[in-house]
């Protein structure tokens, strides 16, 4: 199991911004995770990353109990892309650098000592990605579409056990977008990848390969299962307080107001 959660709350300032939840994720799943506005996706992916502790509630990520384990050690294990990464991304430094900070988590490539094959794999995680180009280029420098390509690089460096992406798609344009798309696609569909949990607000970001869906609202899961009886006009429709229809074309989703 990569992540169990047991009636998991967390209160700030007197109000439950996720309360009650209940949610496994499995070894070969791959989840994406829905909801408006305000909702606690990303409460619960900071949870699910370890880097935030429940009011209450148990947490199990990769075997590790949150409260009863070394944090610090625990959390080299959940690769965690978001723009909160980002934001603490020396612009400076090249993308291949970033790219080779993921293998220990660290945010400078002068805290740790890389071999030359470490370097080699960031240089191929970038080609993999379609952006070996930029390796070279300062990372603030870099389109948003590029930089999401390789903060997802990063996650990967390190081989974790599992991938989590806050809103990797948000801001991009549409060519950029697909791109980040066919590059989660490729994660999602293999089989040696972890799994993967995914939080967006957009149906029309899921990519192939996602297996399982998370509907929450006001904290509270609405929906949660196999991704084809969980994203349907109805529930979608709850989770989001108005009538919507969702449209599945072949491996894509869609939705629109009714």
């Amino acid at each position: 199991m990569a992540v169990a959660l047991q009636q998991v709350e967390v209160r700030r300032e007197g109000r439950a911004l996720v309360a009650g939840v209940d949610w496994e994720v499995r070894a070969e799943e791959r989840w994406v995770v829905l909801g408006p506005n305000g909702s606690g996706k990303t409460t619960l992916l900071q949870v699910a990353a370890l880097r935030l502790l429940p009011t209450r509630g148990a947490v199990r990520v990769l075997g590790q109990v949150a409260g009863r384990c070394d944090l610090r050690r625990a959390r080299r294990s959940v690769a965690l892309v978001s723009a909160a990464v980002a934001r603490q991304v020396r612009p400076s430094l090249s993308a291949a650098e970033v790219v080779l900070t993921g293998r220990t988590g660290a945010l400078e490539p002068w805290w740790d000592r890389y071999e030359e094959a470490d370097r080699a794999q960031a240089r191929e995680l970038l080609d993999r990605a379609g952006v070996g180009h930029v390796a070279e280029q300062p990372f603030g420098v870099l389109s948003e579409g590029e930089r999401q390509q390789v903060l997802l690089a990063r996650g990967l460096m390190a081989s974790p056990g599992l991938l989590l992406l806050d809103e990797p798609a948000a801001g991009l344009d549409l060519g950029a977008r697909e791109r980040l798309l066919q590059s989660l696609a490729a994660v999602a569909t293999s089989p040696t990848q972890p799994p993967l949990v995914l939080v967006t607000h957009h149906l029309e970001e899921i990519p192939p390969g996602i297996t399982h869906a998370l509907l929450i609202r006001a904290g509270r899961v609405v929906a949660a299962g196999p991704v084809e009886t969980v994203l349907t006009g109805e529930t979608v429709s709850a989770c989001f307080g108005l009538p919507v229809q969702v449209e599945r074309r072949g491996d894509r989703w869609g939705a629109a107001a009714r």
